[in-house]
């Protein structure tokens, strides 16, 4: 019985190698928060960049900045308030990106609505940087992707920001950062 099952496992084994090249195959990589058959990619006329930060809402922000600096070991900046925005952020930096601390600054802010639905805290959004904001806002309005305000913002790092509707993104808040 064992040789038996010696010759099946060598067999499988074979087939499965045929079969690693098909699935080391490279996956194209889509540019747009939408889905390709309804809204293609973006133009020549401006770019989607790198990841710039995912956003994290908390309830207790010196918790947080105390767990990431002293538990993590991560380098942490300082709270700072952004009352056009109802947040207050820190920033964590982790060398190839960020992850930004967001906590309400007054009852009419967003993430304070955010934290009524999960008390725990959670992911916000994830903010990814182009090239040309304005232009790239004019492109996603053509593709019918929702713009959660009228015009940009100047964020937390004094850039121009918009965020991107999360029904039309699959499901994510989506922000734009000018690069």
């Amino acid at each position: 019985m064992l040789p038996k099952m010696a010759r099946v496992l060598k067999v499988a084994a074979a087939s499965a190698v045929g079969l690693l090249p098909r699935l080391w195959t490279p996956v194209s990589t889509v540019r747009t928060c939408a889905s390709l058959s309804s809204h293609p990619g973006a133009g020549p006329v401006w770019n989607l960049g790198r990841l710039n930060h995912v956003a994290i809402a908390v309830p207790d922000l010196e918790k947080a900045r105390a767990f990431y600096k002293n538990v993590l070991g991560a380098e942490v900046g300082e709270p700072v308030p952004l009352p056009e925005h109802g947040v207050s952020v820190v920033f964590v930096n982790l060398g190839n990106t960020k992850m930004e601390l967001l906590h309400p600054l007054g009852s009419d802010s967003p993430i304070a609505g955010f934290l009524k639905k999960n008390k725990a805290g959670g992911m916000h959004h994830v903010c990814i940087e182009v090239d040309n904001i304005n232009v790239a806002v004019m492109d996603l309005k053509e593709k019918k992707i929702r713009i959660l305000s009228e015009e940009a913002k100047i964020g937390a790092h004094g850039k121009p920001v918009i965020f991107l509707h999360p029904s039309d993104c699959g499901g994510v808040l989506v922000e734009l950062e000018q690069a």
